[in-house]
């Protein structure tokens, strides 16, 4: 049987050191000269990483990290389930991390991939830092990434373009007759909350374009959660000289839910008097009373695109980084249905 050339001989064949070979091979950032030379030895050699190897690494001792903010929110849910149907019949583990908000903790996580606690990695960072995405660049295991760590940043990514899905929920109140429509987000240092903010005020610009104002304004919540969604409707409430909102747009189901509830306690009719939309479109839109309309920006199927690069990155350590992008579609349901005449007053 001929004998297969190893990894040793590849970095003696590149002049370089075995780690270095390791990281050209996973795919990760490295000098182009070396890049170029242990290219150029796997070439000359006929270097072919070990099936057997490859073949258990798939196995069942394969172990995936799923990390997220807050694993208690259902959009993260779901893209959980995308991630397990994507890795179905892999044979891996997923190990599921929630860090809280805390980017230090998120940057831990990652380095401690180094120590055995992972073989890959798929993270969906609510807010991103140059400590945290040079450290998932660097990371020691495949990591693809669930959203926007930065144009041009060398990793496996898929993502959604939340800013579009606030235009397509304004321009679907506008329809509905809205002209008063607030919008209430989440923290503007996370990334969806700057680009859902910016698509408020991208929505509002094009209204005042073609002669309509439809900006009622916008309260940034707290986090991402229920009661601040709550908390923000009695913010709306003491602004507009006594004329409330007739339409409010919410920067995640969750926050909808809290207006929602906070409106139907204080005797509003929605969608009657106030219509309500908000992104994700996660499982619970459906069975709240009245059912919400939302914006799915496809977070199972996202999952499940994320696991099938990790997959194929395994695979193919060699193959340049790839982003694939799913795109916003407006679920419309009874919370948005036609304003009455007493909206608009």
């Amino acid at each position: 049987m001929t004998r297969r050339p190893t990894v040793v001989e590849v970095a003696d064949r590149a002049g370089v050191s075995i780690a270095s070979v390791s990281r050209v091979l996973n795919g990760k950032s490295a000098r182009s000269d070396t890049e170029d030379r242990v290219r150029a030895a796997v070439a000359d050699l006929g270097y072919l990483p070990d099936s057997r190897g490859r073949a258990l690494k798939l196995g069942s001792t394969l172990q995936v990290a799923f990390a997220v903010d807050d694993v208690g929110n259902p959009v993260y849910t779901e893209m959980l389930q995308g991630v397990e149907e994507g890795m179905s019949g892999s044979g891996a583990r997923l190990l599921v991390a929630s860090t809280g908000h805390d980017l230090g903790d998120l940057v831990a996580l990652v380095a401690s991939l180094s120590r055995g606690y992972a073989d890959a990695l798929v993270i969906s960072p609510l807010r991103r830092s140059p400590e945290l995405v040079q450290a998932l660049v660097d990371a020691p295991v495949p990591v693809v990434v669930v959203g926007d760590v930065g144009e041009g940043t060398p990793l496996d990514t898929v993502r959604t373009d939340s800013r579009q899905g606030v235009v397509i929920a304004h321009e679907h109140l506008r329809q509905t007759g809205r002209r008063r429509i607030a919008f209430v987000n989440g923290p503007t240092d996370t990334a969806p909350g700057r680009a859902r903010r910016d698509g408020y005020e991208q929505a509002c610009a094009a209204a005042l374009s073609e002669g309509q104002s439809s900006a009622y304004g916008m309260v940034e919540a707290s986090d991402f959660s229920v009661g601040a969604g709550e908390k923000a409707w009695a913010e709306l409430q003491t602004r507009g000289s006594g004329r409330r909102p007739d339409a409010v747009i919410a920067a995640n189901d969750l926050l909808a839910f809290g207006v929602m509830r906070a409106a139907l306690s204080a005797g509003l009719r929605i969608p009657g008097q106030l219509g309500v939309v908000g992104i994700d479109d996660t499982q619970f839109a459906r069975v709240f009373s009245p059912s919400l309309t939302s914006v799915s920006l496809g977070a199972r199927e996202r999952g499940r695109i994320a696991a099938r690069l990790l997959l194929e990155r395994l695979e193919a350590p060699t193959t340049p980084p790839r982003v694939e992008r799913v795109e916003p579609v407006l679920v419309v349901r009874e919370s948005s249905a036609r304003a009455t005449s007493n909206a608009r007053r």
